[in-house]
């Protein structure tokens, strides 16, 4: 990573948030757009790529530097114009962000912060997209937190499908509910009865059910 260029684009947009619009489209060309850890995690599914982590920092930068309901309005903008790259680098940004403690927690019956609604809209877009390093990066810690537990549990379904690894999935160990398990344990009965292949990746979630697990209070 070029990484005096990121630290001269994240100087740049806590000095004027707009030049975000025109650091973000560049960070592929200055950054370099390979996997972090090419040779554990060669797609970036689990990691991301160079690109993902210098966007990264920028949507942490503009978060920083900006009132929540105008950094949300910025980070939609991004996301809408932006190609599949720069969709993933607002998706992890929300990650590194929710990381950071820069995503505020709604209490009682206050709004929701704008981040938060933004953010919850743009994961269920990525969600509904065929393209499988989008859907990695929808499923971080954003989600891990702010995700309800039913279209979480949807959400690493369509992994399974997908073929990417759950091991992308951030807070899985911790969300993983008896549902989730018998959802996993369903699909590998079907491909099993069609002939079909079954992945460790669904053997694995099949496998752990856990009737007393605390996720499962999370049900809407």
């Amino acid at each position: 990573m070029n990484d005096e260029w990121v630290s001269a684009g994240e100087a740049a947009i806590s000095a004027d948030p707009s030049r975000i619009a025109e650091l973000f489209p560049a960070a592929g060309r200055e950054a370099g757009r390979g996997a972090i850890d090419p040779a554990a995690d060669p797609q970036g599914y689990r990691l991301g790529t160079v690109d993902d982590r210098a966007r990264e920092r920028f949507v942490v930068a503009l978060i920083r530097a900006l009132p929540a309901d105008r950094a949300a309005a910025e980070l939609a903008e991004l996301y809408r114009y932006g190609d599949d790259a720069e969709q993933r680098g607002v998706l992890r940004g929300l990650g590194a962000a929710e990381i950071a403690g820069l995503v505020a927690a709604s209490a009682g019956g206050a709004p929701a912060d704008p981040v938060v609604s933004t953010g919850l809209r743009l994961v269920a877009e990525a969600l509904r997209s065929n393209d499988p390093r989008l859907v990695a990066a929808a499923l971080g810690p954003f989600a891990a937190r702010r995700l309800d537990q039913h279209s979480w549990r949807h959400a690493v379904l369509k992994t399974l499908f997908m073929g990417v690894p759950v091991d992308a999935v951030a807070g899985l160990e911790l969300r993983t509910d008896a549902e989730l398990a018998r959802m996993a344990a369903g699909l590998v009965a079907e491909r099993r009865a069609a002939g079909r292949a079954v992945t460790d990746d669904m053997t694995r979630l099949a496998a752990a059910a856990d009737p007393g697990d605390p996720a499962d209070a999370q049900e809407d």
